[in-house]
């Protein structure tokens, strides 16, 4: 199977513009940007796609031991970037994704010049010194109730992750994309995403960087957003005025002019 069919490769905007990688994070897939390509379409290249295991992918494709890791996903990345031969693109990664960026990055310079990281978090348990949100008991509970009851802990946890109670059809949307993943995939992802711990990558990053954090977000708190921008040299960080883990359903405008005042900063 060739690769834009195993992962769902859509190819929108500017067929002659620079390239724009937009990639979802644990439990979505490409339809979680589809507020934000308007404002990017005019000028750029935009790709999306999905993870294997994730939105219309080929499930066929996935494997359990792949997946275990990040560098699992940033495989699928650098799979994309080389079939459709992009050159030195701006990756766009939500949540978990933004690491995942950075392990692409390093594997293949060539094809990703600058990162934009949506709710970044490198590390989600507490160390010394550092604050990641979660202590490894929460992490271990949350995990547990993922695996003895997906669709329950779905319901229960995708209105926390996307905050903004007062829009209760946000956290129904994430909801839903949550339940429509495949139970097993989706524990193999949860663990290889909350018991990833990717802050010794961070100082390998080269390339222009834009760190997007949100006021208030429960799954990567501002304390996570500070320690990524400190650990990367010459990274820009900006803080929405926006409530939750998903800025790019909660709050669009905001989020998509923070990306194209990055990407013009580029040019």
């Amino acid at each position: 199977m060739d690769i834009c069919s195993r992962n769902n490769v859509t190819v929108t905007g500017r067929p002659d513009g620079p390239a724009v990688v937009l990639a979802h994070g644990f439990g979505c897939d490409q339809n979680m940007w589809r507020l934000i390509v308007p404002a990017l379409a005019d000028r750029y290249r935009v790709v999306l796609f999905d993870y294997v295991g994730s939105g219309g992918s080929d499930l066929s494709s996935w494997n359990e031991e792949r997946y275990a890791t990040l560098d699992g996903y940033a495989q699928d990345v650098v799979d994309v970037c080389d079939e459709l031969d992009l050159e030195r693109a701006v990756f766009v990664g939500h949540s978990v994704s933004a690491m995942v960026g950075v392990l692409a990055a390093k594997a293949a310079p060539e094809r990703i010049g600058a990162l934009v990281m949506v709710a970044p978090s490198p590390c989600y348990i507490d160390d010394d010194g550092y604050r990641g949100g979660f202590t490894a008991e929460d992490i271990d509970e949350l995990l547990a109730s993922l695996e003895s009851n997906y669709l329950g802990w779905s319901s229960a946890m995708a209105p926390v992750i996307m905050g903004n109670p007062e829009r209760p059809e946000l956290g129904q949307e994430l909801t839903n994309s949550f339940c429509a993943t495949d139970p097993d995939i989706a524990r193999v992802f949860a663990r290889t995403t909350f018991l990833s711990d990717s802050r010794r990558d961070l100082k390998d990053v080269r390339v222009p960087t834009l760190v997007l954090e949100c006021a208030q977000d429960v799954i990567a708190p501002r304390e996570v957003g500070a320690f990524v921008h400190a650990a990367i040299p010459s990274s820009r960080l900006v803080t929405l005025n926006a409530t939750g883990h998903c800025p790019q359903l909660s709050a669009p405008e905001a989020t998509g002019e923070a990306i194209q005042e990055f990407l013009e900063s580029l040019q």
